[in-house]
């Protein structure tokens, strides 16, 4: 049986194609293609950066769906049937949306891939494919295998490997699809799993994508003991309360940790209560003794912010981009809020008659990358859009570079310089060219 794995763009530049500079390896992709039987003639293309060869044999075609490439991923799905190929569907998008999914597939998995992937294959192997399956939310790699990452091999991936720890996030931010998937649990693989993963490939420099994989204090500390010996460099997404606890800052330096993604969402506490960010407001000093302590260890940061809560104004954006910047984040997000399907902020705006796009903008023909999709409560929503671009390009200025990549913490040592000051310049051209990107290609 011949078996296509297929990674969607988001969509295109209205010119042309885009092509995403800085694509990382599809951690889910390598992890199924482990999954796959030796004798399945396995191929793998990312929509990213190649052209999907459509007339190429092949009888089953999996995609994995977020909600900001579900309208690409229909497309190559409806290409493929059209094809008479046999199209299933899974992911994010499809757990939340199973029924809109539906309509684009001949089969939907629901939840978890990895548990259920070897059921899909022997059944379409025998003619016997079902409508849907359903694996349960858990352990990543939960049978010890590996993932296959001889398939991103020639693609042009940035040099960092990414992989997993921990699934799922304690906390019940009222905008975060990851909560509603993981119903707020935590799932942490065993540490003997992780180490031999990185023993058996090739890179130094790690990207751990756990949703907060700071979630269980206790289990860091244990990954972090277990990584020192391994002298790597790693990064991941981490809640702020990480600051707290003294022992398990050292143990982030000590391990290699170059610093978090941290979900700061807001410097304003009523959008904070709003989007039920409790943890950012344990200890408000207005973030200042917790950026203390995080400088104290030397260890970078990435801010995430989201704009657009209620009680969000033009100006209040503004004063976070200078925030931001006072601050000399290695990286800084700037994202409007997005109402994601099956989480409370959709439900909300949904009973406020607040959604635009007739609420499913991520299939609208008229929505664009990091548009409003909502009405703002203390703007227009073009309002919302413009002064979102404004923070994210001047955040992202040739000035605001060279003031960030000076900043003593990013001064340890040459070689990590010069690869923050690449990755700098990288990520300031990906985020002027994507803003107003269409979704979908046709």
């Amino acid at each position: 049986m011949r078996v296509t794995l297929i990674k969607p763009n988001i969509g295109s530049m209205g010119r042309g194609p885009y092509i995403d500079e800085g694509r990382m390896e599809p951690l889910n992709i390598g992890v199924l293609a482990g999954l796959t039987p030796t004798d399945i003639d396995l191929k793998f293309y990312d929509d990213r950066m190649e052209t999907i060869p459509y007339d190429e044999p092949t009888d089953i075609v999996a995609i994995t769906v977020e909600t900001f490439t579900a309208r690409r991923a229909y497309e190559i799905a409806e290409r493929y049937r059209e094809h008479g190929v046999r199209v299933v569907l899974g992911g994010m998008h499809p757990m939340l949306l199973p029924e809109e999914a539906a309509k684009h597939a001949d089969s939907v998995v629901i939840g978890d891939a990895e548990s259920v992937w070897q059921t899909v294959l022997s059944d379409a192997m025998h003619g016997h494919l079902r409508k849907s399956y359903y694996g349960p939310p858990g352990v990543a790699q939960c049978d010890g295998s590996f993932p296959r990452r001889d398939i991103f091999n020639g693609k042009g991936y940035l040099p960092i490997t990414l992989l997993q720890y921990t699934r799922g996030c304690r906390f019940a931010c009222d905008f975060c699809a990851v909560s509603r998937y993981f119903d707020r649990r935590n799932h942490i693989r065993q540490i003997d799993q992780v180490v031999r993963e990185i023993v058996e490939q090739d890179r130094r420099f790690l990207f751990f994508v756990d949703d907060n994989i700071a979630t269980d204090h206790g289990a860091l500390k244990e990954l972090c003991a277990a990584l020192r010996p391994l002298h790597v460099s790693w990064v991941s997404q981490a809640s702020i309360d990480i600051t707290s606890d003294p022992d398990l800052m050292k143990g982030l330096r000590d391990s290699g940790c170059l610093g978090n993604v941290i979900g700061f969402e807001s410097i304003s506490p009523e959008s904070l209560r709003e989007a039920k960010k409790g943890t950012n407001l344990e200890r408000w000093t207005g973030f200042s003794d917790e950026l203390k302590v995080i400088r104290e260890y030397g260890l970078q940061t990435w801010a995430a912010f989201t704009v657009g809560y209620d009680h969000d104004t033009v100006a209040s954006i503004d004063a976070t981009l200078d925030f931001a910047l006072r601050n000399r984040f290695a990286f800084a997000a700037f994202n409007v809020l997005m109402p994601y399907p099956g989480t409370d902020l959709y439900a909300r705006l949904a009973a406020e008659d607040r959604l635009l796009y007739g609420g499913r903008w991520w299939l609208h023909p008229d929505y664009r990358f990091n548009y409003a999709s909502f009405v703002p409560k203390r703007m227009m929503p073009d309002e919302l859009t413009a002064a979102c671009h404004r923070a994210r390009a001047e955040f992202n200025s040739l000035p605001s570079i060279v003031r960030r990549a000076t900043d003593k913490n990013n001064l340890r040592s040459v070689a990590h310089f010069v690869r923050l000051l690449g990755y700098m310049r990288l990520f300031r051209r990906e985020v002027l060219k994507k803003h107003g990107m269409i979704f979908g290609k046709r």
